[in-house]
């Protein structure tokens, strides 16, 4: 049956799915022995000797400080020793809760974790360490842990709990100063979800069903010991804290509408004495982080004078159901000539400390931030000088910034943001698509995801919302540790180069897995009035976006916009600026005219007019597909960007820069929407779910009038996978962060479908296996292949492309999504996903879209008919 024409010109196309099924047990996995866990088992008398001694001297020290604060008239917190372990790499975590009934509450670097055990006498543990000694079989798990460290000053522990910037001023706390500080305290429990049982064929009906529900009460019964034990560890906190008359200024759990639901722990922003602090850290076991309030970083502002505004401009107001784009800023103009007719002003709301709920003016002088951001979401590059003007989205003003572009210190961002989008994201039609140009001034650190970037991933996963974050900017100039560009380049570090020191890493939030983390490049190279760009070439990164890899070693940025570049002089060291001589190399921005400014100006850079440019593509992706996910329109946008021709051709050692600070490149608002002749999407019509240990299969059928041995044409694949699901903040990888975390494979080249669904099954990629028809794909799931060091699956997003030649193309292409264990041991947890495949002749010598198309929906048409036969 031939296939009904399109309803649009070059739609995006179905992914057929063809396969599902449960993996199977993996091979064990045979790893050499860690000497230190094999030195153990051979002189267990030795072992156990000096982990006892350890474990003694630990407990008499923690109760003897517990016993002193007691007889001071200090408020007992909840029983419990932290415990700072050190244990093989390949230790499963869970068995110290199985084994010895310990807490997990944060796990760190090169093996070591940090446990508590409510037995204050340690005795379990003592037994197990007896039986180690003793050989009793099923003790061996105690070779594993290597050192219990004796920390007689807590060091070890402040070490991994604290910043650096707050462990070097440790020593020297004043009792009587005041600081204000983000605590995180863990509430995992040691109890967990018991596996589901498998059903035994000689149970009677009623004996299984008698067993499903034991077990489902008992699911039940742990998630509610888990909210009661967050609720107990609040009350226990705040009552520890009572001496010394500490003030919660925001708290970040489940107990109001600051609320989040991450299953392990809460965060406090408190401001309190040394004094307090010093206690408080020192004497409650549950505390796993203290970090300091963000320093909110934005660009710079710098009047300049360009032409008076032609008359002439009519608006057309959007449509009543135009899509809607929050801007989390400082406030908007509302009144603006260019703004107001897409302004929302009904639903305008401040959420800043001590203001009315309807200051939302954007008071940030000479020109406005979140003014110009809107602009940039409602004109990108092209702001009308005259003529008629339909405007295509709405624009929400949720104000955060105070009128000098700073989050107030009582104001925790985790919280904050979570209060926007409750706001918004609520009702018959909630608002999914916010942009947050808003970071820490700082790089952000790598071991544990930060409160601010775990609420925006839970947000993303719980109501299927799309935050465009930016990267965050670098100073033109600002002292060590935090050096600016100018720093960098007199300490002889040279652009871009510098973009890879760890000063130069994304900045909180943009290390959130499921945000949309963007970058910024430059326009052209500008050389003018006695400036030079720091750019060479369009497209290079500019000179203050800040780069990756994010978090765990994930891409980020996502993508890259254009956002400008800074300009440097003849001096030594240069000076480093943005000069009104080289306008032409900024973006054209809509400026507020409250404080006597032009209302369009072309006269600053950053990260923030960059990143509201993809949120104009995520608009045009919610009018075009308003009933798709934002799983689908994040997977499009990135599936739409590309490297400049110039980082295509660079060498492979090269490239892995290029990954670093463009990320998979700039995107494409034709290519996100919309096909041509010359270029075939396909997606999931709608967001699928997987499970753990599940896979499913889709195919697309490669006509063979695309395959002619004559023909021998370039054809790029694009495959991007976009994710979500529930993220646990005291682990420190991506896969302990995720309840369930996913990957893609592709089959190769001659692979028939069942063997390709037989090998996606099998859970994991042989590493050494046979590649000899694998497709030549630019990154790799495996560190050896590909880009060297790079793996496409360590995040959320996970896009990969490869240069085929039409005639070595396969009959089809199948691609296996699949699931994994995550943190979650609960069977019914999930993660959503959506996919999209693109290939695109790069030549353009002839047409590919109708021949995909006919095939796909010749093959859907097949696997519906098998479907209603199989039911």
């Amino acid at each position: 049956m031939p296939p009904p024409p399109s309803e649009k010109p070059f739609d995006h196309l179905p992914l057929v799915l063809t396969g599902s099924g449960d993996s199977r047990p993996r091979k064990p996995v045979v790893m050499d022995p860690n000497p230190i866990t094999e030195g153990n088992k051979a002189n267990r008398s030795g072992h156990a000797s000096s982990l006892r001694t350890s474990s003694l001297a630990v407990a008499e020290r923690w109760n003897e400080s517990q016993a002193e604060r007691v007889a001071a008239g200090l408020p007992s917190p909840e029983p419990g020793i932290p415990l700072l372990l050190q244990i093989d790499t390949a230790f499963d975590l869970d068995i110290l809760r199985r084994q010895f009934s310990f807490e997990i509450v944060s796990e760190h670097d090169d093996g070591f974790v940090i446990v508590v055990s409510k037995d204050l006498d340690l005795s379990l543990i003592q037994q197990k360490f007896d039986e180690f000694e003793q050989e009793v079989y099923g003790s061996g798990s105690i070779a594993q842990i290597h050192e219990l460290v004796n920390d007689e000053t807590q060091e070890e522990r402040l070490r991994r709990i604290l910043t650096d910037q707050l462990l070097s001023e440790w020593p020297t706390l004043a009792d009587d100063a005041e600081y204000v500080v983000d605590v995180s305290i863990a509430c995992t429990g040691d109890w967990q979800i018991r596996n589901r049982l498998k059903r035994n064929p000689r149970w009677k009906p009623e004996t299984w069903a008698r067993k499903e529900n034991d077990w489902s009460n008992d699911r039940l019964a742990a998630y509610e010991r888990w909210d009661a034990l967050k609720d107990s560890r609040l009350d226990d906190v705040e009552a520890m804290l009572a001496p010394y008359n500490v003030q919660v200024l925001n708290n970040w759990d489940n107990s109001d509408a600051k609320s989040v639901q991450l299953p392990d722990s809460f965060t406090l922003r408190i401001r309190t004495s040394g004094k307090g602090l010093r206690d408080f850290v020192l004497n409650y076991a549950y505390v796993w982080e203290v970090t300091e309030p963000d320093e909110i970083e934005t660009p710079q502002q710098a009047a300049r004078n360009l032409a008076d505004l032609s008359a002439g401009l009519t608006f057309n107001a959007p449509s009543t159901n135009a899509p809607v784009v929050c801007i989390i800023d400082s406030g908007i103009q509302e009144s603006h000539l260019y703004l107001e007719p897409a302004i929302r002003d009904f639903e305008s709301k401040c959420f800043l400390e001590g203001a009315t709920p309807t200051d939302v003016t954007d008071c940030v002088k000479p020109s406005g931030h979140g003014t110009r951001v809107a602009g940039v979401v409602l004109y990108g590059e092209n702001v009308p000088k005259f003529g008629i003007v339909d405007l295509d989205c709405w624009i929400q003003n949720a104000r955060v910034l105070d009128a000098h572009c700073k989050m107030p210190l009582t104001m925790l961002p985790a919280a904050v943001i979570r209060d926007v989008v409750s706001h918004f994201n609520r009702g018959k039609n909630p608002t999914r698509i916010f942009n947050h140009s808003i970071n820490s001034a700082v790089a952000s650190r790598t071991l544990h995801m930060s409160s601010w970037a775990a609420e925006i991933d839970q947000l993303c996963h719980d109501r299927d919302i799309l935050v465009l974050q930016s990267v965050g900017n670098i100073r033109q100039s600002n002292p060590i540790p935090n050096p600016g560009v100018a720093e960098q380049l007199a300490a002889g570090k040279s652009y871009p180069d510098y973009l890879s020191e760890p000063a130069s890493r994304i900045a909180n939030p943009a290390q959130s897995l499921q945000a949309l983390t963007v970058g910024s490049v430059a326009y052209d190279t500008v050389n003018a009035g006695g400036w030079q760009s720091l750019a060479k070439q369009g497209g290079e990164p500019s000179a203050f976006s800040r780069s990756g890899h994010g978090i765990w070693d994930t891409i980020k940025p996502e993508v890259v916009e254009y956002g400008g570049d800074y300009m440097i002089d003849g001096s030594t060291p240069p000076s480093v600026t943005y000069p009104a001589a080289c306008a032409s190399a900024y973006p054209i921005l809509i400026g507020s005219t409250l404080h006597g400014e032009p209302a369009v100006t072309q006269d600053d850079v950053g990260t923030s007019y960059s990143t509201p440019k993809v949120a104009r593509i995520a608009a045009r992706l919610a009018a075009v597909m308003p009933t798709n996910s934002c799983l689908l329109y994040r997977a499009l946008i990135i599936q739409s960007a590309q490297w400049p021709a110039w980082a295509e051709s660079l060498p492979m050692h090269e490239q892995i820069n290029i990954l670093r600070r463009l990320g998979y490149g700039i995107p494409n608002m034709s290519r996100a929407t919309e096909n041509t002749q010359y270029r075939a999407t396909f997606t999931t019509s709608s967001d699928q779910v997987l499970g753990t240990k599940q896979c499913h299969v889709f195919q697309i059928p490669i006509p063979a009038e695309l395959r002619t041995p004559g023909g021998e044409y370039d054809i790029r694949i694009d495959v991007t996978l976009s994710y979500s699901a529930t993220p646990r903040r005291t682990r420190r990888s991506p896969r302990g962060y995720l309840a369930v975390w996913l990957d893609w494979i592709a089959s190769q080249c001659g692979e028939s479908a069942g063997s390709f669904l037989n090998r996606a099954l099998a859970t994991e990629d042989d590493p050494v296996g046979d590649r000899n028809g694998e497709l030549p794909w630019t990154l790799h799931p495996m560190t050896q292949h590909g880009l060297s060091g790079v793996r496409r699956n360590r995040g959320t997003v996970q896009k990969d492309w490869a240069i085929v030649k039409s005639n070595a193309l396969p009959e089809d292409l199948s691609i296996a999504v699949r699931g994994h264990q995550g943190w979650s041991h609960d069977p019914d947890e999930t993660a959503s996903y959506a996919i999209a495949v693109t290939f695109e002749i790069v030549g353009q010598e002839i047409p590919i879209y109708e021949p995909l198309r006919t095939a796909v929906l010749d093959l859907q048409f097949v696997v519906e008919v098998e479907v209603e036969a199989e039911v």
